[in-house]
């Protein structure tokens, strides 16, 4: 029986990423190699087709979650439990919306990338569409409306620096938010990096889902290095 307890929340295969150069082949044999059994396509382009999704889960030995990374208004937000990208998502209101119907779960991602590493404005996503300053603490960034959308707030993501994922695990500590981990691979080499251990074993979509809406999870780091303990500050 396929069971995990551990996620790599947001990863990218060359199957729905065109930026990513890991194979969703190769992602496979990275994962049994770092013994990773959860592992969840967070696609650029939109969940991979569910019948050719079901077809690859079924060969290997792993959770797969279909999932994909919108990019919206207010930043790049990780969707589960939505069948597919539909027209109006780029806005955080509707994919909120949609999600909600759904029964999904959003997450907001690397929300403070490039916000206090940027030499310009145009890499702090989630204030794109906001006139504010940028903030230089996290008590300034409390008021921003993707934490009034979003289900939790990744915090630790493999592809931002120590300093914006620790703000962003301060901001979702004064908010009270569930927090999360992901590698955001686009290649094998980062795979793993941080990643979402569930209090709970999980076998399915379905039972995915649920475990996140129960909020019993909370962020590692390690795996690489054989050492796995809690993310924090």
């Amino acid at each position: 029986l396929k069971m995990a307890r551990l996620f790599d929340l947001h990863i990218h295969t060359t199957k729905g990423s065109s930026d990513s150069s890991l194979t969703p082949e190769d992602l496979i044999l990275e994962a049994d190699r770092l013994g990773l059994r959860g592992l969840c396509l967070t696609e650029h382009s939109g969940p991979w087709d569910r019948h050719e999704f079901k077809k690859f889960a079924s060969l290997h030995n792993v959770v797969l979650i279909r999932a994909m990374e919108v990019e919206t208004d207010l930043g790049h937000m990780l969707a589960f439990g939505m069948d597919r990208y539909q027209a109006g998502f780029n806005k955080a209101a509707e994919l909120r919306k949609a999600a909600t119907a759904a029964g999904g779960f959003i997450v907001t991602a690397h929300p403070f990338r490039g916000v206090l590493s940027g030499m310009s404005r145009g890499r702090a996503l989630i204030y794109q569409s906001i006139p504010d300053p940028l903030p230089k603490t996290p008590e300034d960034a409390l008021d921003h409306p993707v934490f009034k959308l979003a289900d939790a707030v990744e915090v630790a993501n493999g592809g931002t620096i120590d300093r914006e994922n620790e703000f962003a695990m301060a901001v979702a500590g004064l908010l009270k938010l569930p927090v999360t981990g992901g590698s955001d691979a686009h290649s094998v080499h980062g795979l793993g990096k941080f990643l979402t251990e569930f209090d709970d074993e999980v076998k399915d979509e379905t039972e995915f889902l649920k475990a996140l809406h129960s909020k019993q999870f909370h962020p590692v780091t390690g795996l690489r290095t054989g050492n796995l303990k809690p993310y924090g500050i």
